[in-house]
């Protein structure tokens, strides 16, 4: 009996440390993708606010900078624009990954449960003979 149990307790924490690498891989996925994905987004910023900085600096007269102020309102609402439509893909990516976690928990859960009812159904019958 203590043969079956250590048994079935090894395999249980085997099949647990098997899901738990799993759900590891799939969060640091998503941060990888969440990181690269803000990355590119803080990229295509810093070059847009650089390359206005640039025409800033190499303004000389006062109507100049005048006609200046609309692109750089412009490009700071790209920006903005940009970063929250990193941020909503960001969510979504996240979500998916919570998701494939999740049926990964309940799978586990199910075939532990399956795995417990095989087990636990022979022992029944032994014991109303």
């Amino acid at each position: 009996m203590s043969a079956q149990f250590d048994s079935s307790f090894s395999q249980y924490t085997h099949q647990f440390a098997a899901a738990a690498s799993r759900a590891n891989r799939l969060a640091l996925e998503n941060a990888e993708s969440v990181f690269g994905l803000q990355l590119k987004t803080l990229e295509k910023n810093v070059n847009a606010t650089a390359d206005f900085l640039g025409q800033f600096a190499d303004v000389n007269d006062l109507g100049t900078v005048q006609s200046l102020w609309p692109k750089g309102l412009q490009i700071a609402r790209d920006n903005l624009e940009r970063l929250a439509t990193a941020n909503q893909e960001a969510v979504g990516l996240s979500l998916k990954a919570s998701e494939a976690i999740g049926q990964l928990a309940r799978s586990q859960f199910e075939t532990a449960n399956e795995q417990f009812q095989a087990n636990v159904a022979p022992t029944r019958t032994a014991r109303r003979k």
